[in-house]
């Protein structure tokens, strides 16, 4: 006796191709068709299987141009991009840091030398977290180093104690050679282009780009909930922290 084709199978067949055993151009018998993504688009039959795994989205990429000790930045970075980090899966966000901001790159006797808005003492917290990022490379390690020392009391002093919390495993005297030699310098100038290659040009930071780009309604958007920003662009499934909190006012930028 021949084996009994389910009546769900027989029907899914008449339905895509009535006469046929299988869709058209479909090389898979038809108990596989709801089998995973590419075999159901290869026979036609994604909106017969409701069961389907969604491909996954895109996160929302954001971008913050920021200086080491402008009081905006350090406010942005430290009430509203950390804690909106933590309360979204990874996939979701997808963040990149340029701590250089409203600085000046300069050519003295063949050497760069960088000037910036709050002193030198800005110029070393920019190479210090540029450093840090260089040395840690995994964004999860990196960021909240980076949230202590920006919500501490000093950006530049706090880095061995914000290691020890955060990040024991990374060597604060690997960063220290960094800072002071030609990788740290390196790390500012490719700061200085990114920053500079902005368009439009940044008028002050912080500076945001969501997705590439930069807009005042964007930037208004991201500065006064970042985290309903992030919810209302990201195109999956939107986990329970999307909840539209609103972030607590920030101080005005540091204009250029």
């Amino acid at each position: 006796m021949a084996p009994t084709v389910p009546l769900a199978v027989l029907a899914l067949v008449a339905l895509v191709a009535p006469g046929l055993g299988v869709a058209p151009g479909c090389d898979y018998p038809a108990h596989r068709w709801c089998s995973s993504r590419d075999v159901a688009v290869a026979c036609q039959m994604e909106s017969r299987c409701p069961k389907l795994p969604h491909p996954a989205a895109a996160p929302v990429e954001l971008s913050l141009y920021y200086e080491s000790l402008c009081p905006a930045c350090r406010a942005f970075l430290v009430r509203n991009l950390f804690s909106t980090w933590l309360l979204l899966p990874d996939e979701m966000l997808n963040i990149t840091l340029v701590p250089y901001g409203n600085a000046q790159e300069r050519n003295v006797s063949g050497k760069l030398d960088f000037m910036c808005q709050h002193g030198p003492e800005e110029c070393l917290g920019n190479m210090m977290e540029a450093c840090l990022m260089h040395e840690a490379k995994n964004f999860s390690t990196y960021f909240p180093v980076i949230f202590c020392l920006e919500s501490g009391s000093s950006v530049t002093k706090n880095l061995e104690a914000c290691l020890q919390i955060y990040a024991p495993e990374l060597d604060s005297g690997r960063i220290a050679a960094c800072v002071q030699g030609d990788t740290g310098v390196a790390l500012m100038h490719r700061n200085a282009q990114l920053t500079e290659a902005l368009d439009p040009p940044h008028q002050y930071v912080p500076w945001i780009t969501v997705n590439g780009k930069h807009t005042d309604e964007l930037q208004a958007q991201a500065e006064a909930s970042l985290l309903g920003l992030v919810c209302h662009l990201y195109q999956g499934e939107k986990p329970e922290a999307c909840g539209g909190s609103k972030a607590p006012k920030i101080p005005s930028g540091c204009r250029r």
